[in-house]
């Protein structure tokens, strides 16, 4: 091979590599997508409905349903009963997810790995676990219901830790399927090893890709979120 061509191809690997770390966080490094103090890194679907914020949520006293939003920081809120979804300006891969979330009385959210592979955020606290549906707090929106009812009162801060599996491509042919590895909600296990047939209802774009942002659900209800960390896989 004249040296040019492994000039050329040296510098072929180092345009492959930059981006492949500009797309998504190395292999087995930790980060977390908000600081806790601004929306940077994050973008709203639609503008003019974006209600995210910045601060310190709790339940309105007089309105269970509703979330008062206090001047702080450490929590990406959406305090208003409408709204847009929001998602990160980073995308990912196999990961690891570990968000704590709070929803008011009746609430409905979600988070889209990917953007498009939801796991639902809802109210569903004292629901009887032969009553749970595709759904409920921790399905995997229309795909599985959650093995138990771990849902805590609504108000109260709650933990997913969501292992994830990218789908696979070999150009525009899906070789893998995207699949949920396991998912945890306040510890306790609710569902392991469930692969998706495709993409969930209502996400960013309705495509699979082998890489996408992480993307919380704003359009149905009031939620809040705190220490997000994203770990490479």
């Amino acid at each position: 091979m004249s040296l040019s061509r492994v000039l050329f191809a040296i510098a072929l690997c180092v345009i492959s590599s930059v981006t492949m770390r500009a797309d998504s966080p190395a292999s087995g490094k930790s980060s977390s997508p908000f600081d806790g103090k601004t929306t940077a890194g994050w973008k709203p679907k639609d503008e003019k409905k974006n209600h995210w914020m910045v601060g310190v949520s709790s339940l309105d006293p007089t309105n269970p349903g509703k979330i008062i939003l206090k001047d702080g920081s450490g929590e990406l809120v959406n305090a208003a009963t409408g709204g847009t979804d929001i998602s990160t300006e980073a995308k990912y891969g196999d990961c690891t997810i570990e968000v704590e979330f709070m929803v008011p009385k009746g609430s409905n959210s979600g988070i889209y790995v990917m953007g498009e592979y939801e796991v639902q955020v809802l109210d569903s606290f004292g629901k009887p676990n032969d009553k749970l549906t595709q759904g409920d707090l921790g399905a995997l929106y229309s795909a599985a219901a959650p093995k138990v009812n771990a849902a805590k009162k609504p108000g109260e801060w709650q933990k997913f830790v969501i292992e994830f599996q990218a789908p696979k491509f070999d150009g525009d042919k899906k070789t893998a399927k995207a699949k949920f590895v396991k998912v945890t909600l306040n510890d306790v296990v609710l569902h392991e090893n469930v692969e998706m047939e495709k993409a969930t209802p209502g996400g960013l774009t309705g495509k699979e890709a082998a890489t996408g942002p992480l993307m919380f659900q704003g359009d149905h209800g009031p939620v809040a979120f705190r220490n997000i960390k994203v770990t490479a896989k």
